[in-house]
Order: C-alpha cells, then sequence, then structure tokens
C-alpha cells in the first residue's frame, strides 16, 4: 500500500485493474478465433498425426520407427493362445489391444487414402500413411488365423487399468480373446472385414499380392460375419465396460458389403447392400453420429457415391433412399436439418463429454468427402433449409478442423505438439512416464500411479501429433493427467483426419473425386473368374468406368461428352454383353438399345480377355447410371 491511500482506495484501484483485465481477456478471447484463422499449417498437422500412430504400436519396433522414446511391447501377445498376436495398436492411453475400434481405425485411415491418395502423396505423407495402415493389418492377418476365428481382444481393460505403466514394462494379463462359431462377433467380423476390404485398395498399386491377401481375408470375415450372426460383446464379455456394441451388428454388414463392393466390383456386395437396405437399417437409420460403434452415415455415404458414380442401374432408387440419409447426416451437421447436431459456443460439434473429438473429426471427414464428390457430380445438397453448395460442407469440415488446431475460445490446440498452447498432461501410460530408454528402472503397476500418474507436470515423452478427448459442451477443458474424458488420445480421433488435412492442405479447389478415387479401385481390380459361363453383374469379370472428356455451353445451357469404357478383366472372351442404362437424356454413339438394356453393334461379336471397348454420349446432366446387365464366358 502506497503512503496516502486509504485501503478502500486501493481495493477500488485493484478492481478497476481487474475490470479492465476482463475486458482485455474477453476481446482476445472474442478475437482469438480471427486471429488465429489467418491459417493453420495443415501439412505440419498432418505429419505430427501420423505419428502419434507410431506412438502407439505395438510389438516389435522396426528400425524405421522416429518416435525414439517408444520401445518394443508385447512380444508374448497370443502365446498362452498357442497364435502371433504380436503387433497392432493400443487403442488409446491404455496397454489394451480392442480388436473393434483399431479395425475402424484402419478402415479410415485407409478411406483417407482411397480418396486423398494424391494430396497425401503431394504433401510427401503417403508412404507414412500407408505404413500406418499395414502395421494395423499385418496383425489382423495374425488375428484372423482360420477363416471362422478372429481374436478381438489382447489384455484386460480391467487389470489394466488398475495399473499404470508404460507398454514396455506390462505385467497385466495379456490373455487373448476370439469370436467363432459358438461365439459370434459379426460386428467385429463386420468391422475388420471393411478394414481389411479398404486397406486392400491403399496396397493395389504398390503391392498387389498383399493386396490380393488383404481380399481373401475380407471375404472370408464377412461371409464369417453374415453367417454366423452376434453381437461379439456378447461372445468377448471383457469388453462390454469399454466397447461396447450398442448399435448391434447390422451396421457393420453393410459396411463391409459396401467396402468389399469399393474394393472388388463384385456385384454381390451391391446386391447385399441393397437388399438389406430395409431389414438393416441403411435405409432407415437417420443418424448425425458416425464413429467405431456407429457405422450407418458412413454405409450412406457410400452408397451416394456409387449412385453418384453410375454404378445404381437398376438398384438406384434404394441407392437414393441411402443418398437421402446421407444428406440427412451433412444438414444435420451444418445445421440446416430438421434435427441439428449441438454445437459449442466456440462452433464445435458436440455429442457426449468423454472424447467427443472423435466425433468431430469423423464429421469433418465425411463432410469434407461428400463436398467432393457434390461437386463431381455438379450437384447440391438438398437440406430442410434449401439446396446447399457444396462448398459450405468443405467450410464446415474446415471449421471442425480449424477448432482443433486452435481456433476456438481457450486458443488450445487439441493436438498435441501442434501450436504453442497444447495439452501437455495427457492421460496416456507411455508419454506420461519417463521412457525406458532414459530410465530403464522397471514401473510397478501401482507404483506407476504413485510416481507418475499423480505427478503435476509436463509429461516427459511428447506423444507428438495425438488428439485428445476435447472440451465439454461449453468449450471448457482441463489440461490434467486425471481428467481422462478430456486428456485421453485415441487412434480412431486421428484416422480421419489423415484425409481431412491432406485436403485442406492442397487448398480449397475442387477436385473430381468420383473419378480420382475410382481409379485406384478400376486399374488395379483382382482378375475374378466367375462361376458358371453367364454372370448377371455378379462378378468383376466386366467392370465399367466413367470419365467427362469435354463441355461446352449452348443456348445457354452447359453440355457435357462423357467417354464410358467396359473392361473385360477376365481370362475368356465375353459376349452377348448386355448393359443398364439410366438417367440418359441425350444421344449415344457405340450401343444399339434392344427393349429396355444397350448391346454393342452386331459387329462386334465379342470383347476379348483384357480388352476395353468404348461408347460416348452427350447431355446437360451428370454421368448417367450405367451397369452390366448380364454376358456370357466363351
Amino acid at each position: 500500500m502506497r503512503a496516502g491511500e486509504s485501503r478502500s482506495e486501493v481495493m477500488m484501484e485493484q478492481l478497476l485493474k481487474n475490470a479492465r483485465l476482463t475486458v482485455v481477456v474477453w476481446v482476445v478471447l472474442i478475437l482469438s478465433p480471427f486471429m488465429a484463422s489467418a491459417g493453420h499449417n495443415y501439412g505440419q498437422a498432418l505429419t505430427k498425426s501420423i505419428l502419434f500412430f507410431e506412438a502407439q504400436r505395438s510389438g516389435y519396433l522396426p528400425s524405421t520407427q522416429r518416435v525414439t522414446w517408444r520401445g518394443h511391447s508385447g512380444l508374448s501377445d497370443g502365446k498362452s493362445s498357442g497364435v502371433n498376436l504380436v503387433g497392432g495398436y493400443y487403442d488409446a492411453g491404455d496397454n489394451v489391444k480392442f480388436g473393434l475400434p483399431m479395425a475402424f481405425t484402419i478402415t479410415m485411415m485407409s478411406w483417407s487414402i482411397v480418396e486423398y491418395h494424391q494430396q497425401l502423396a503431394a504433401s510427401g505423407e503417403l508412404g507414412h500413411a500407408m505404413d500406418a495402415v499395414k502395421w494395423g493389418t499385418d496383425y489382423l492377418i495374425k488375428a484372423h488365423p482360420q477363416p471362422f476365428v478372429l481374436y478381438g481382444e489382447v489384455g484386460d481393460g480391467n487389470s489394466d487399468h488398475y495399473c499404470w505403466q508404460r507398454p514396455e514394462d506390462m505385467t497385466t494379463d495379456r490373455r487373448a480373446y476370439k469370436i467363432d462359431p459358438n461365439n459370434p462377433g459379426s460386428d467385429l467380423a463386420g468391422e475388420t472385414a471393411a478394414a481389411m476390404a479398404a486397406a486392400s485398395l491403399v496396397f493395389r498399386r504398390y503391392n498387389p499380392s498383399y493386396a490380393n491377401l488383404l481380399l481373401t481375408h475380407a471375404r472370408q470375415l464377412f461371409l464369417f460375419a453374415d453367417r454366423f450372426r452376434g453381437k461379439y460383446d456378447s461372445s468377448i464379455t471383457v469388453a462390454q465396460k469399454y466397447y461396447r456394441s450398442v448399435s448391434g451388428y447390422a451396421d457393420e454388414l453393410l459396411w463391409a458389403s459396401a467396402w468389399l463392393y469399393q474394393a472388388t466390383n463384385n456385384q454381390y456386395y451391391l446386391n447385399y447392400l441393397v437388399r438389406n437396405a430395409d431389414s438393416m437399417g441403411g435405409t432407415g437409420w437417420s443418424t448425425n453420429e458416425f464413429g467405431w460403434d456407429i457405422k450407418y452415415a458412413g454405409v450412406q455415404v457410400l452408397a451416394s457415391k456409387f449412385l453418384m458414380q453410375g454404378k445404381g442401374g437398376r438398384h438406384a432408387a434404394v441407392l437414393q433412399r441411402y443418398q437421402q440419409k446421407a444428406e440427412y447426416f451433412m444438414c444435420s451437421c451444418l445445421g440446416k436439418g430438421t434435427r441439428n447436431v449441438q454445437k459449442t459456443p466456440g462452433g464445435l460439434v458436440y455429442f457426449q463429454r468423454w472424447n467427443n473429438l472423435q466425433f468431430a473429426t469423423s464429421a469433418s471427414f465425411l463432410s469434407a468427402v461428400y463436398s467432393d464428390y457434390l461437386v463431381s457430380a455438379r450437384k447440391n445438397l438438398n437440406c430442410a433449409a434449401g439446396y446447399v453448395q457444396p462448398s459450405q460442407l468443405l467450410s464446415f469440415a474446415q471449421s471442425q478442423v480449424d477448432y482443433i488446431l486452435g481456433d476456438n475460445p481457450r486458443a488450445t490446440s487439441y493436438m498435441v505438439g501442434y501450436g504453442n498452447n497444447y495439452p501437455r498432461q495427457v492421460h496416456h501410460r507411455g508419454s506420461s512416464i519417463v521412457s525406458i530408454k532414459v530410465n530403464p528402472t522397471f514401473v510397478s503397476c501401482r507404483g506407476g500411479y504413485a510416481t507418475w500418474f499423480s505427478r503435476k507436470g509436463n509429461d516427459p515423452n511428447l506423444l507428438m501429433g495425438a488428439i485428445v478427448g476435447g472440451p465439454d459442451a461449453y468449450d471448457n477443458f482441463a489440461d490434467e493427467r486425471d481428467n481422462y474424458e478430456q486428456t485421453e488420445p485415441a487412434t480412431y480421433n486421428n484416422a480421419p483426419l489423415l484425409g481431412v488435412l491432406a485436403r485442406l492442405n492442397r487448398g480449397r479447389s475442387g477436385y473430381s473425386q468420383l473419378i480420382s478415387a475410382d481409379v485406384l479401385v478400376r486399374e488395379y481390380v483382382p482378375v475374378q473368374q466367375p462361376q458358371g459361363n453367364a454372370g448377371r453383374a455378379s462378378s468383376s469379370a466386366l467392370t465399367i468406368s466413367q470419365r467427362l472428356t469435354k463441355s461446352w455451353v449452348a443456348n445457354g445451357n452447359t453440355y457435357y461428352r462423357y467417354s464410358t469404357i467396359v473392361t473385360n478383366n477376365s481370362l475368356r472372351p465375353a459376349k452377348d454383353i448386355k448393359l443398364w442404362i439410366s438417367k440418359l437424356y441425350g444421344p449415344i454413339w457405340g450401343l444399339t438399345k434392344t427393349g429396355e438394356s444397350y448391346s454393342f453393334p452386331s459387329w462386334v461379336t465379342s470383347l476379348p480377355a483384357g480388352r476395353s471397348r468404348e461408347f460416348v454420349y452427350i447431355h446437360a446432366a451428370s454421368p448417367a447410371d450405367v451397369s452390366v446387365a448380364s454376358y456370357k464366358l466363351v
């Protein structure tokens, strides 16, 4: 207190100072999103997000390991069950390998690469992203030793959560749990089939034999999931407390069939998706949530993609109903639907207080890819509030990513290691305990809690790129290790971000995703022989690809010229080829209409093995829906 001042005067001056400080703080908080929005380094965030997966690795770490504070762990996994289950990923801040979220993580990483492989390559991260996928699929192959056997968990969440140990010191039970015909798990087997099928697309160009191996596992797992139906957590009951399958298994069966169709072009899987659309909820379930448990929105987006690619054919009406549900999801995210997603005052989508950011990253991915699909198909989004430009979906995806990277009321980055203000007391055993390479002294089960968990200092190891659980409904966040609802990371938080960050890093310009993403499928589809001499689009013997070759304006209308290629991928000539074509509004050259179908001119007697034929058409609309009606192999 200065001389001559009363206590009341000093208190009044202090109050005024506090008031001025409060105003300054609120101005900073209000302006901080706009100050930060000058631009994020999406390429840097992409690099960091992939690094997180290396920190989650279990097993023998390779010489190329970049997260050097980690060591080998889980080297006896599966041994007691007579199977090698070394490898894979720890799901979050614990040391358990949970099959359902791990498979979903791999599916979403693969989807990111399928859609944005060009952008990932341009960012210099395609190789690292593929390595991250393969670390997971190598493990899933081991976990599927027989067609109708799949190991879905290694370790027990209860005993694991009783201990706080780095993975290299684990003393907890490493028992392995499986599903089989007597103990089914359609959701687990279905998601794993989806992961294998999606990953096969990733490796189709670079490692065809590995891609074929993944497809073999995917087909077997889908058959297993469909033939022996049941919820996996009724068979692997130790998973119920941690990853209960609340949505059931119908969504995973549809999800797997969609990915197998995407990977093989085998009409059987599209027929399955269409035939079971109503009974399994694909065209009846309106949802604004997408994650490791509930896959309906993902199925609906993939079905919409098939429709906009012109693969609908006679199934177009059902695929349109899938698309209506996909657009329900999109409109809900944009706040333009009939039941909109709740958002925090700062603009983050909000579903639950525990690890809410998993839904923000998955919603941003679906919105980004659907935006690109619409741009490619020259369509707008139809919401209850009216038509919406596809660019608004991409803006929504970017808003969620920007919030995560720091454009929020707290100016906090929820990606560890990105920016200046990010979580430093992460709920993660490995990062919170000194590296075994720095101090090899054994950390005991309960000793880890006493020494490291309760420690208030920053983590000794930086969990680079991890997306933590995130703030509450009011944008509040407490960076405290015991605040597991907000500070625990998870692999499935990061997986969808690979694609979105790669997309944003290459700018806001549009991409022809319906064409570019399909190239990975079309050019490298494996040769398969159909059963019997005739097929009704029931195999991948014949495939169809379309591309826009020219556009022009006449009398105020824009016209498009489309080139359509029919390819015989089989080892025998194909004859009597008939095609279904719908949504054709202009002239066509190279085909003859016979009844309700189209065929090549009479002088084209057959399509030799490995050869292609082209036809073209012109109209003022999106590509027509073209599919194979029937053919014979001779």
